[in-house]
């Protein structure tokens, strides 16, 4: 076996050894998948001609496997695949064939996409993707269709061809660009009957597809190929200077680490807002060396400019991306914001201009026209999507085009897709049908809830319900391992995405676990900066923290503890949404903020006081602050009775004391469980509906607070007890 520099060998003869021919190509596909620098997040597709059993005459057919539309080759399992009647495939060339004649050459394209079906064997459920025309058409029984950024760069330099001749010396031949489908495949296929020693093709701007009779060997063929193109760069890189001449050298400096993070901190909230104006996006930001080596260069402006080549980058990160043309080192972060503003109001025009001028008459309406991909010299990268994973996606697909730039500059000039051609891949009426069959949005999806209190009890039980409508949760707690521990069991359960991961608090997925202690304006400053950094800002905050103090051994409450009940039930929350609402502000969207306040807030009990009281100021808490954060932000609270089970203000010794006051009889050897059970029926049976109330009782009041179900309703308090007819309203 090779030396591989530039990619990883990963088969192993035995693992593949033991698998059927479908599993092989599972097999290889994940091991392709696995390496960044062969393809990127969904990119690519892999197939294999086998030969199997027609599940109708029992007779051999050779049956093309091939990756269906959509699923990453690094993950897909056997179902991602979809399997067509090879000779069905073939024969729709004539029906092809007829169409483009009467030129309809364009509708031709999509309508042999909805023929597959008529092709399907087996009944394949899974979708085929509009590469099947290059996978079936080429002669090898094993192809793979590759995106990696070493051959972009070549397909993407203004002498491609002669190129791709030079470095491979006659063994990859060449086409032209061409949208992926069937008039792609047919040139392939012309291609391969000219040329038969051929083996792979580069493909003008998109990539390169290469095929063998054994899997293997494709595999391997694969791997070489791409050795190749980027050793071949690599040696041309660094005869030009490498690191310190890429892009035509620096023209700025990268900030320090914590100018960084503190200037991101000031802007993104705000530039959320402003890429937010028809729907909300989740940042991730990147300022990792690579990056910064690209957004500090002298070059930089011309290529952001150009845009990206290959279909699948751009799909992501739109036409091109917004680039500020911003100094570091002579301007501050309001200067920043001003030339963002300027900037996005000229993008948008852009945009609408670009959309004008290549529409076509069943073109779909316009999309929004705010940048996906936004670059600051000294800062980085800042990167938008529907959710945290899509914008993860986002960075990474910038990323492979900044090194497809940086390759193809070193052994020539880079040039982007025409935009005729980009606009007709953007808008393409099958894409358009794709994103109309994807499933409706969750209800909290595109949000980002902070739950304060999260490491235990209620927030616990709130964070976790929140998730499930596709919020992205910040569980927060002065506890941070609790918190972290929250965060973790989250992403245990829906994994932290796809995509590389940003960097620093940005390297997140859809929860992360935060220390905060909102006795402390500044813990609660840095905890908001933190969030911005992590997803560009935040929507809403549940505030579940709360502390009972028991009064000592005389019925009497110490001075410092009565502090503590205040400092911690009210205080806090008005700290929290105080300084909360400088960055609601900012942003510009409408939010929402959940305090906790307590059915005792209505009802006196003897030996509760320090807490009862301080309940009933928070009460008055939330109707003051809907009244000063109005209207951008919504107040509102939930009141619950006494949560025994699962609620971290009710540890061992506070439930045998309470068992004692209420005469329950009980153990000292008793199980915590069982006391607590007790005590939990007890109040259970004060109540109307003689049901235990449960912190997942709570959090379906702080779920329905925080959508837009009551989206009139502020100032106002909603009870979760039980009917304790005691806390009625008189």
């Amino acid at each position: 076996m090779s030396n591989y520099k530039f990619v990883s060998h990963l088969w192993n003869d035995a693992e593949a050894a033991k698998l059927d021919p479908v599993g092989r190509l599972v097999y290889r596909s994940n091991k392709l998948g696995a390496d960044q620098r062969i393809t990127n997040t969904g990119g690519g597709n892999t197939s294999s001609k086998i030969v199997e059993k027609d599940p109708l005459t029992g007779a051999d057919t050779q049956v093309l496997w091939v990756k269906g539309s959509g699923g990453d080759l690094r993950t897909s399992n056997r179902d991602n695949f979809s399997s067509l009647y090879q000779d069905k495939l073939i024969g729709l060339q004539k029906a092809y064939a007829a169409r483009a004649d009467k030129g309809l050459k364009s509708q031709a394209e999509d309508d042999m996409v909805a023929m597959y079906n008529h092709a399907t064997f087996n009944l394949n459920p899974r979708a085929s993707s509009i590469d099947t025309p290059l996978h079936s058409f080429l002669p090898g029984k094993h192809v793979d269709h590759m995106h990696p950024n070493a051959i972009i760069s070549i397909a993407a330099s203004k002498n491609c061809e002669a190129l791709t001749k030079e470095i491979f010396a006659g063994k990859m031949a060449y086409v032209k660009w061409m949208r992926p489908g069937f008039e792609l495949g047919l040139a392939m296929q012309e291609i391969s009957r000219q040329q038969p020693a051929i083996k792979a093709i580069m493909m003008g701007q998109h990539g390169f597809i290469s095929w063998a009779d054994d899997d293997k060997a494709c595999y391997e063929l694969t791997l070489a190929m791409i050795e190749q193109a980027a050793a071949y760069i690599e040696a041309k890189y660094q005869a030009k200077g490498g690191d310190a001449k890429a892009f035509g050298g620096a023209l700025y400096q990268t900030l320090d680490a914590e100018k960084r993070h503190a200037t991101f901190a000031a802007i993104l909230p705000w530039l959320r807002g402003q890429v937010s104006k028809e729907k909300r996006f989740i940042g991730t930001i990147q300022d990792d060396e690579k990056i910064l080596r690209f957004v500090n260069s002298k070059d930089a402006p011309r290529l952001a400019e150009l845009g990206t080549s290959c279909p699948d980058h751009f799909l992501r990160t739109k036409i091109k991306p917004l680039y500020v043309n911003w100094n570091p080192q002579s301007e501050d972060a309001a200067a920043l914001k001003t030339k963002l503003a300027a900037a996005l109001e000229l993008y948008r025009k852009d945009y609408a201009a670009y959309y004008n001028a290549c529409k076509r008459p069943n073109s779909p309406a316009m999309r929004d026209p705010n940048p996906t991909v936004v670059l600051i010299p000294g800062l980085g990268m800042i990167a938008w999507g529907k959710d945290k994973s899509e914008s993860r996606v986002t960075a990474e697909f910038y990323n492979c085009a900044v090194e497809v730039m940086r390759g193809a500059e070193a052994i020539d000039q880079y040039i982007a897709l025409p935009q005729q051609e980009a606009f007709d891949i953007e808008y393409w009426l099958l894409e358009e049908a794709k994103l109309k069959r994807m499933p409706a949005e969750k209800e909290l999806a595109r949000q980002v809830i902070i739950v304060v209190g999260a490491g235990s009890g209620i927030g616990k039980e709130t964070a976790h319900r929140l998730v499930k409508e596709g919020a992205h949760i910040v569980c927060v707690d002065k506890n941070v391992e609790a918190a972290q521990a929250t965060a973790k069991e989250i992403t245990d359960k829906l994994g932290t995405g796809i995509g590389v991961a940003g960097t620093g608090l940005s390297n997140c997925g859809p929860a992360i676990g935060l220390a905060g202690d909102i006795m402390d304006r500044a813990s609660i400053r840095k905890m908001l900066d933190q969030v911005a950094l992590a997803y560009g800002g935040f929507d809403s905050i549940c505030v579940t923290a709360g502390i009972f103090v028991s009064p000592d051994t005389t019925g009497h409450i110490p001075d410092d503890k009565w502090a503590l009940t205040f400092a911690l039930n009210v205080t806090g929350s008005y700290l929290v949404a105080d300084e909360a609402f400088k960055t609601w502000k900012e942003q510009g969207l409408r939010g929402n903020l959940v305090l906790t306040t307590s059915a005792n807030a209505a009802v006196a009990k003897k030996g509760s006081v320090a807490y009862d009281t301080s309940k009933a100021a928070a009460n008055h808490l939330v109707r003051e602050m809907a009244m000063e954060l109005s209207p951008l932000v919504r107040v509102n609270g939930v009141a619950p009775a006494t949560v025994v089970q699962g609620s971290a203000m009710f540890p061992r010794d506070r439930v045998i004391a309470s068992l004692a006051k209420y005469g329950i009889p009980y153990t000292d050897d008793e199980a915590t469980d069982s006391l607590t059970t007790k005590l939990s029926r007890f109040y259970a049976d004060r109540t109307l509906t003689k049901n235990p109330i449960t912190p997942a009782d709570q959090a379906e009041a702080y779920f329905l607070l925080v959508t837009n179900r009551l989206s009139k309703t502020t100032g106002q308090i909603i009870t979760v007890d039980g009917g304790l007819h005691e806390a009625f309203l008189r």
